[in-house]
Formats: structure tokens, C-alpha cells, sequence
């Protein structure tokens, strides 16, 4: 169903919900089973609870995790030049900045922003959702933590370095041999997982569910 800003000012705060894209504020009602809540104004999701939603997400959370193990452990890439061949994996890229100096932060936070955050995002999701399945009272600090895992969002950005790689793939294939590893076929599904989670998390439900679980 389309939400309508009409008298959302006059409501309560914890009665409102604000569109992510455009800001428009709108009294906040869970829709029918199967419906939507969205944005009269962008048309943008606001409220949509799923079926089973949480234990999906969590499913799949435990997959980043799994599948982000062995991204950094497995080849990722391996190049071929003139009978010379070197294989590197997702952690051995964010290593090679290690040449002292200030390198050494950046790779950090390249180590940080493709590895550390999509996981321990995972990880928090994990911790908040899994006694909200089993239909109890949140564990202690799980709003906080949710809140941090939102707050990590943009800067998860395994999806933003297979696109840097994709990008110069296209460069260097006339000049060498590329040969794709495991790692770089479980970062590409860790990339459609991470957006497919995100897609599946309705995080009104969640903040609300924290709320009077608590």
C-alpha cells in the first residue's frame, strides 16, 4: 500500500517513519501479510515484512561469513606472462600495500572495508536476529548492535572491489593470461548474497521487534 504524509507531523516519534531517499515522513503502520509499505512521494520501500524473513537472513548472513573465509584463504587470481605465473588471494592484495611508512594504514583499511566489515556485520546480525526466531527477549546490547551494523552499511565494500577487479580485468587481458581462482567465484556470490540479504531485511520490523521484546 502507498503511505500518505498527511498528519504524520502530529503523531508520536515512535509512531513515524522517515523515507530513507527523500526524507518524507509518514505514520508508520505494519501492512498486511505479504503487502508493502512505500513511499507516496520516490515510490521507495519503506516497510515490508516477509515470511520467515529473519531465519533467511541469518541463513544467509552465516553464508557471508563462510564464504568470506574462503575468499581470503583460496587464490583469488592468478596472472600468466610469458611462462611466468604468481596466484594472489583477496588478503595477499590488501598486504601489498605493506611497504612501511603510511602503506601500512591503507592496508588496513582496504583489509577493513572488503573483509573485516562485511563480516563482522554479518556477525551482528547474527547476534540480534537469532532470539528474535526463537521468539524471545533480545540478548543484552542487541539494539546497539543493530544499530552499529546499519551504521557500517556504506562502508561494506566487498561490492565496490569486484567492480575495481572487473574493471582491471578489462586492462590487463591483452597483455596477460588471467586465471580465475576459487576465491574470485565465492566473492562474486558473496557479493550477491550481501545485496540479497540487505534486500530481505525489513528494519522497521526488526527495531520494532527489539522494542517490545524488550
Amino acid at each position: 500500500m502507498d503511505a500518505g504524509p498527511h498528519g504524520a507531523l502530529d503523531l508520536p516519534l515512535d509512531e513515524t517513519i522517515a523515507c530513507p531517499q527523500c526524507d518524507a515522513l509518514y505514520h508508520a503502520r505494519m501492512p498486511q501479510e505479504g503487502g508493502r509499505m512505500v513511499c507516496h512521494r520516490c515510490h521507495t520501500v519503506l516497510i515490508a515484512p516477509k515470511r520467515n524473513a529473519y531465519l533467511r537472513v541469518i541463513a544467509l548472513s552465516l553464508t557471508i561469513i563462510i564464504l568470506m573465509v574462503g575468499a581470503t584463504v583460496f587464490p583469488f587470481l592468478g596472472v600468466n606472462v610469458m611462462g611466468f605465473s604468481n596466484k594472489a588471494s583477496v588478503l595477499d592484495s590488501a598486504l601489498a600495500f605493506l611497504d612501511g611508512g603510511w602503506m601500512i594504514s591503507l592496508s588496513v583499511f582496504v583489509a577493513g572495508f572488503i573483509v573485516m566489515i562485511p563480516v563482522i556485520r554479518a556477525a551482528m546480525v547474527i547476534y540480534v536476529l537469532t532470539p528474535l526466531v526463537a521468539g524471545r527477549g533480545p540478548w543484552p546490547g542487541a539494539r546497539a548492535m543493530f544499530r552499529w551494523a546499519e551504521d557500517l552499511r556504506p562502508w561494506s565494500m566487498a561490492e565496490i572491489f569486484i567492480i575495481g577487479c572487473a574493471v582491471a580485468l578489462t586492462k590487463i587481458v591483452s597483455l596477460a593470461r588471467i586465471e580465475f581462482g576459487p576465491a574470485f567465484w565465492m566473492f562474486a556470490v558473496l557479493v550477491v548474497i550481501i545485496v540479497l540479504a540487505d534486500s530481505l531485511m525489513d528494519r522497521w520490523t526488526i527495531w520494532k521487534a527489539l522494542e517490545q521484546k524488550s
